[in-house]
């Protein structure tokens, strides 16, 4: 399962040299992810961290941003979403301007966290993800001391 989300960048949306915000494309990319995680689980999430965001380019005035997420890893109750985030111009040139991985726990109906359906990685690159998951959930831990 993907989930993705288009914006065409409005002038509400830039800075004064006509660039996306920052703040405005984390804004999309939480609510992307969101939309993932509650598809694979079926319930109501809450964004719990954003293990890693790398800004890789801009995106301008009158471009189409196109945000695709999907589930790399799952524990218990919680789980990681990566959104990659491309631009495109009017000509259909298209580039990667940030990659994004938040995790974000399950709740239930009084806002407890509850279990989430397991992901299985199937091809490679899932497994790959996966590993590297794993490795950022470790390194998330060890650096919160919990």
């Amino acid at each position: 399962m993907s989930t993705s989300h288009v914006q065409i960048v409005m002038p509400s949306h830039v800075n004064g040299v006509n660039r996306l915000f920052g703040g405005q494309l984390i804004a999309w990319i939480d609510i992307t992810a969101a939309v993932e995680a509650r598809r694979h689980t079926g319930r109501h999430v809450v964004t719990a961290a954003v293990d890693n965001l790398v800004f890789l380019g801009p995106a301008f005035l009158d471009e189409t941003v196109r945000l695709d997420a999907e589930v790399t890893w799952t524990g218990n109750t919680s789980l990681e979403v990566r959104v990659d985030s491309f631009a495109e111009s009017l000509s259909g040139s298209e580039r990667l301007i940030n990659r994004a991985y938040l995790v974000f726990v399950a709740l239930d109906e009084a806002g407890r966290p509850v279990p989430v359906t397991a992901f299985a990685p199937r091809t490679g690159e899932e497994q790959e993800e996966w590993r590297r998951a794993v490795e950022r959930r470790k390194r998330r831990f060890a650096g919160n001391g919990l």
